[in-house]
């Protein structure tokens, strides 16, 4: 067993361009999780510069997309206020170099500064470079203190408005990038690589699709009852990938609800609703680059799942409250406990996002189908549990491996985990024994309903319908008369 770790101008002229030179382990045998050569997929970090251009005369425009274009940057040209604040919310752009006048024969720059002001108030980190042939020390310190960057003056020196906005780029990608990886941060991403358990028979195919569809940009679907190690596999196939030195983001799409499934995928802007007080990144951002991992993905509502196919067609979205198209290069993983052609036969589930999602399709045996593995697996639960709780405890007697491997697992992996860690903190000796690991079979586990809290109640009744139906959450559901993000709650109260 191996571990894995994974221009012209108003009164002036212009000059020619001047150039510049947990989820749960899954081990299997050693493989490289990642080619250090391989290329890392492009974000919206290594694309050129997007700069738009502000001014009412063509021949301005005309003068700045030659030099710009020269330098390798994306142009775009407004000739009017509203045009600009039109192709802002339209599109994201890394800097805007803007005049001040816009009606003839005005100098006052009083229409350039409104658009200063509101080019702020719909993108604070968006940074503006001002320009005028009538410039004035008054007018480039309140176009200052409305949030410009920087002022210059036309004529302008191809020199100097290079260098403007070859920082102003830069910064503004920094400060974005920055924004970026704070939410990151927030967000809950897993740490270090992978560990794969996975030497028994019925593991190997899944291993050979890791090794084989890995290191593609094919989007995959990870199917299996709950507990089976789902999201240990996205891991895996997100540190073969090229994308591996990227985000591997992970949204559970079975516990959000339809309030705020749209903010936590496509992100928010202040004021969208009552509680958004400040701009928000939602998950396909802070994935850009790297790898989505959609986990639930049966248990997304109906009216939702055409937004999720449109992103994962085009990569375009909106944020919450906003207009302008985003767009990302993301790898969508995804699991699911539920038969999702079943859920497709029942008009739940859209067929053509189905057709998007599983490209690829890696199932996933449960534990009772590899119990080749168990013994791996509980001691790599052991070592865990007994680092955490500091118990100098060595392994497990014979009768505790007995009822280990005699268990049929309802709850799978994650099953096992919690039963070796409730065995670490009962344990007396430097051994488990099979008293301390709390295993008791469907007939001693059925406790008198007079004898228990409404809350056992509940959970008895989870726990009798997941076994029922195998670990399928949506026939459990149906049995119970709950919705499937209902009973995917309950399952994470009671620990299942």
């Amino acid at each position: 067993m191996a571990a894995l770790d994974t221009t012209g101008v108003k009164g002036g002229h212009f000059r020619p361009p001047l150039h510049d030179d947990g989820e749960y382990p899954v081990s299997t045998p050693a493989m490289p999780l990642s080619d250090p050569s391989a290329p890392v997929a492009p974000g919206r970090e290594t694309a050129p510069p997007r700069v738009l251009l502000a001014d009412d005369q063509p021949d301005v425009l005309e003068a700045l997309r030659l030099l710009l274009k020269s330098e390798g940057y994306q142009i775009e040209s407004a000739r009017t206020p509203l045009a600009a604040i039109d192709a802002i919310e339209r599109k994201e752009f890394d800097a805007v170099l803007m005049d001040l006048n816009y009606a003839r024969d005005t100098t006052s720059g009083r229409e350039g500064l409104d658009l200063l002001t509101q080019i702020q108030a719909a993108d604070a980190t968006l940074p503006v470079v001002v320009m005028t042939a009538w410039g004035s020390v008054e007018l480039a310190v309140e176009a200052m203190r409305r949030g410009a960057r920087d002022f210059i003056q036309k004529p302008w020196e191809n020199a100097r408005l290079l260098a403007v906005l070859r920082t102003q780029t830069d910064l503004a990608r920094a400060i974005r990038r920055g924004q970026q990886l704070e939410a990151e941060n927030r967000a809950l991403r897993p740490e270090g690589g992978p560990v794969l358990i996975a030497e028994s028979p019925a593991m190997q195919p899944v291993l050979q699709l890791i090794a084989r569809v890995g290191p593609s940009e094919a989007n995959v679907l990870v199917t299996g009852e709950n507990g089976t190690g789902k999201g240990t596999i996205a891991q895996a196939l997100h540190a073969v990938s090229g994308r591996a030195a990227r985000p591997l983001v992970t949204v559970n799409a079975g516990g959000l609800s339809e309030g705020i499934f749209e903010s936590e995928l496509f992100g928010h802007v202040k004021g969208a609703f009552t509680d958004a007080k400040a701009d928000r990144v939602g998950r396909f951002e802070l994935a850009d680059g790297g790898t989505l991992f959609l986990d639930e993905i049966a248990n997304v509502p109906l009216n939702l799942q055409a937004k999720l196919l449109r992103v994962l067609e085009t990569g375009e979205f909106e944020r919450v409250g906003s207009s302008r198209t985003r767009r990302v290069a993301v790898r969508i993983l995804s699991a699911t406990n539920a038969d999702l052609s079943e859920e497709v036969g029942a008009s739940r589930f859209r067929q053509d996002l189905l057709f998007r999602l599983n490209t690829i399709e890696i199932p996933l045996p449960p534990l009772r189908d590899r119990r080749e593995d168990i013994p791996a697996l509980a001691a790599h639960f052991l070592r865990q549990h007994a680092r955490r709780y500091r118990k100098a405890i060595t392994g497990f007697d014979a009768g505790a491996m007995q009822a280990l491997l005699g268990h049929p697992w309802p709850g799978n992996i994650r099953e096992l985990d919690h039963a070796v860690e409730r065995a670490v903190l009962m344990a007396q000796g430097t051994s488990i024994r099979a008293a301390e690991l709390g295993l008791r079979s469907e007939r001693d586990n059925t406790p008198r309903v007079e004898d228990m809290s409404l809350e056992d109640v509940e959970g008895f009744l989870v726990r009798k319908a997941m076994s029922r139906y195998d670990g399928n959450v949506s026939q459990a559901a149906r049995a119970l008369g709950l919705s499937r993000s209902a009973l995917y709650r309950r399952l994470q109260r009671f620990g299942l």
